[in-house]
């Protein structure tokens, strides 16, 4: 294999006459290449970081605030108001007579440019800091910008108008701000008051307000020092205590799958479709290291914070019997597969030069053609993975600590990301609603040993073409993968291509070694560990219900014409489902972000308002006008559209509430308000899936060229997890989960009253919509 061919490329033999030294070419050059790539990647980062440092300025704008001082000097005008001529005097004379006058004065002048130029730069990042921190713009009415607006955005444009590198804005990001207490005690109550009776919102209040009076100002302290040392106030103990510290199964839990292209098919050759979509996936990274890629801009001028790509590729989880954590390497030039039981290492590149899409082909195909049986304990291994974070944490120690699993294990754990091949076939048939959730399920936990949960994202290969991702949420969030994604299949399908018998572009190299398959030894004792692992696994998977579906009725494009905002409608839909459902109201949550600022994640909304509840009331009872109940959903939707707002701009409810509990942990106070607010479940957990982050084509002319979005499994033992992409002007996808443990839930039963409410809202407005 490759490593075996290195091993021997070096060789010596000691003789009476010395040592005899035996140097493979082949080897040097590769040496050779591999040093070359690893210095320009440094010089690429030196570069990068020079660039970035500077931005809004550039080299050649030091360039022309020097010449513009030099020559006014010619012109005898000085500029500087005598300041080069300090310079000049404060220089050091030890060249003495070698040391011309003309060359200090140069170097004078070169200095106090530098010195305006630094000054200039610093000045308007500090200006652009200021104008992002203005969030006004989030506020006013669609079609109606205010005068300031408009400056402000003048103003935006101008401080940005050189083309930006990924990270050129994160230190012009302003802070996340930490709110008020009592605006946030405020709010909370708000939220919970259509969920309580009057007695149990009196108790409440009376928390509220014992909290806020007595324990809340010396946690607010803390809290707010924090936020003046701290980059987020927020991210790191969110990642720590919500996803690193928690001791059940990723797998179902915590992960999320995300779904292929469903409309259309660019070829059904596994090892073909890996080729294209493995080498766009690199090319991808590459442009991450480059820092080539765009920062995703809200309104096409608010930069959104780029932070989280960092860990994108290279990264893996870590288990650990308290906690986990992240490792990260700087570059991985390996994936990691796993085929029929067998685990494989596939080199990406040759010497330096990244593997083609057909070579890539080739590599899998060898793959899929290795009749090699699996070894002892091997084939189940992954489901360590999907298991209980202590179990795989102490089996780590004990089994993969030295030897033979050890360097197995690292192949995988330093691999760029983890593929699975799978041998069963799925994809989503408009005549077949059923496959859909097959396909989902699939994606979201497999056989539960053929996916490493560990790794950043596993790309999941089917029989037939068809791929998805699943993604571990510690490093990241869903948007920050769907950016990647849109770029692959975009690549996939308009720039990379393939043949008309369905293979890649181009011609292999069938002299490239062929993957080689890691080696193993499991001991009985692993094994018994590993099965214990794929049980609890597999009883966590079978109780899993997800109802996967397309809402063709209708899209965005109604929706707008309801003058309200397309995911105001579809909360609010999802409330007068869920009380259909279950017959009560129950505390939701949805997902919005805060990247805005600074290394920002997400916030919650809280999407079950008394506005909403009003309205939910009145269709129910059946009894109002349209008009009526028009002007409800209209306050509703009024009402979600500035929580949301309040959320994306730093001033939500929870993260705050979070991150006073966390400082309570701290400081040994003990505060009954905090602990009931941290313990309530969110029996609806909701999520709208990004789209149309990268313009990679134009959607109007491919308008099948979309991805059905993704999902999650349910957040609550009794509750529903919701996950929902308003795909183009006319289809929604949904993903709905429950647990089939439950007797309260179903997911399809809901996933009907999801498009019965959204039909039932859409027919107040009188709006024409296609046949269902």
């Amino acid at each position: 294999m490759a490593e075996a061919h290195q091993a021997v490329a070096f060789q010596f033999t000691v003789t009476p006459e010395g040592v005899d030294f035996r140097l493979s070419r082949e080897a040097l050059k590769h040496i050779y290449l591999s040093g070359i790539n690893s210095w320009k990647k440094r010089l690429i980062r030196i570069k990068n970081g020079i660039l970035r440092g500077v931005y809004p300025g550039s080299p050649t704008s030091w360039l022309v605030v020097v010449m513009a001082t030099v020559g006014s000097s010619y012109c005898n005008v000085d500029i500087s108001l005598g300041l080069v001529g300090c310079i000049q005097r404060c220089l050091p004379r030890g060249c003495g007579p070698y040391q011309p006058p003309q060359t200090q004065a140069l170097l004078s002048m070169a200095i106090f440019s530098t010195g305006v130029w630094a000054t200039g730069i610093f000045f308007f990042r500090q200006t652009l800091k200021l104008l992002l921190s203005y969030h006004g713009w989030m506020f006013e009415m669609h079609g109606k910008t205010s005068h300031l607006t408009r400056i402000w955005a003048i103003c935006i444009r101008l401080l940005s108008s050189r083309r930006p590198m990924l990270y050129s804005f994160q230190t012009s990001l302003p802070k996340l701000p930490v709110p008020r207490v009592s605006a946030t005690v405020q709010r909370y109550l708000e939220s919970v008051r259509p969920l309580l009776d009057d007695e149990e919102y009196y108790r409440m209040e009376m928390l509220a307000k014992e909290f806020k009076e007595k324990t809340a100002p010396r946690l607010q302290k803390y809290l707010v020092l924090k936020s003046w040392w701290a980059t987020n106030y927020v991210s790191d103990w969110w990642e720590e205590y919500i996803y690193l510290r928690g001791r059940s199964p990723l797998m179902v839990n915590s992960n999320y799958y995300v779904m292929d292209l469903v409309l259309v098919r660019n070829t059904d050759v596994q090892a073909a479709r890996l080729g294209n979509v493995i080498h766009a996936m690199i090319m991808y990274r590459r442009k991450l290291d480059r820092e080539e890629i765009k920062p995703v801009m809200a309104l096409g001028i608010v930069p959104m914070c780029s932070y989280q790509m960092e860990r994108m590729f290279n990264t893996t989880r870590i288990p650990g019997k308290e906690t986990d954590t992240l490792q990260h390497l700087s570059d991985s030039r390996h994936v990691a597969v796993y085929h029929k039981g067998r685990f494989f290492k596939l080199w990406l590149y040759e010497g330096s030069r990244l593997l083609q899409p057909r070579d890539l082909e080739m590599q899998f195909q060898r793959i899929l053609d290795d009749p090699s049986p699996p070894q002892p304990g091997e084939e189940k291994l992954a489901a360590l993975t999907a298991g209980g974070r202590v179990e795989w944490a102490q089996a780590r120690q004990a089994f993969f600590s030295s030897g033979k699993n050890k360097a197995a294990l690292e192949a995988i754990e330093r691999a760029a990301f983890f593929v699975a091949l799978d041998e069963e076939s799925y994809w989503y048939d408009p005549e077949d609603e059923a496959s859909l959730s097959l396909y989902g399920k699939a994606l979201l936990h497999g056989n539960c040993y053929n996916r490493w949960f560990d790794k950043s994202f596993t790309l999941i290969s089917f029989k037939n073409g068809q791929l998805g991702l699943n993604a571990e949420h510690a490093w990241a969030d869903a948007p920050i993968i769907g950016h990647l994604w849109e770029f692959v299949l975009g690549t996939d399908s308009f720039h990379l291509g393939y043949t008309e018998t369905g293979h890649c572009l181009g011609k292999p190299n069938p002299a490239l070694a062929p993957p080689m398959r890691l080696q193993w030894d499991i001991p009985k004792q692993c094994q018994a560990v590993i099965e214990s692992s794929y049980q609890v696994a597999k009883a966590l998977a079978d109780d899993v219900e997800l109802y996967c579906f397309q809402f063709l009725p209708f899209g965005k494009g109604l929706i707008k014409r309801c003058r309200t905002s397309p995911d105001a409608f579809v909360q609010i839909a999802l409330q007068l489902a869920h009380f259909r459902d279950r017959g009560k109201f129950c505390l939701t949550y949805e997902a919005s972000m805060t990247r805005m600022f600074r290394e920002g994640r997400t916030e919650t909304v809280r999407s079950c308002t008394s506005e909403s509840t009003a309205f939910v009331q009145a269709m129910m009872e059946g009894s109002h006008m349209k008009a009526d109940l028009r002007d409800l959903f209209q306050k509703a939707s009024k009402k979600h559209q500035n929580m949301y707002r309040l959320a994306m701009t730093g001033a939500g409810i929870d993260r705050h509430l979070f991150c006073l509990y966390v400082v309570s942990k701290y400081l040994g106070v003990s505060s009954p308000f905090l602990a009931e607010v941290l313990s309530e479940p969110w029996c609806l957990s909701t999520s709208q899936i990004p789209q149309s982050q990268i313009r990679m084509f134009d959607p109007e002319q491919h308008p099948n060229h979309l991805g059905a979005g993704g999902g999650f499994g349910p957040v609550a033992d009794d509750g529903y997890g919701v996950s929902y992409m308003i795909a183009g002007e006319n289809m929604i996808f949904f993903h709905v989960s429950s647990k089939f443990s439950s007797s309260e839930t179903n997911a399809q039963r809901f996933g009907n009253h999801i498009r019965q409410a959204l039909l039932d809202i859409a027919d107040l407005f009188q709006v024409p919509k296609a046949d269902s």
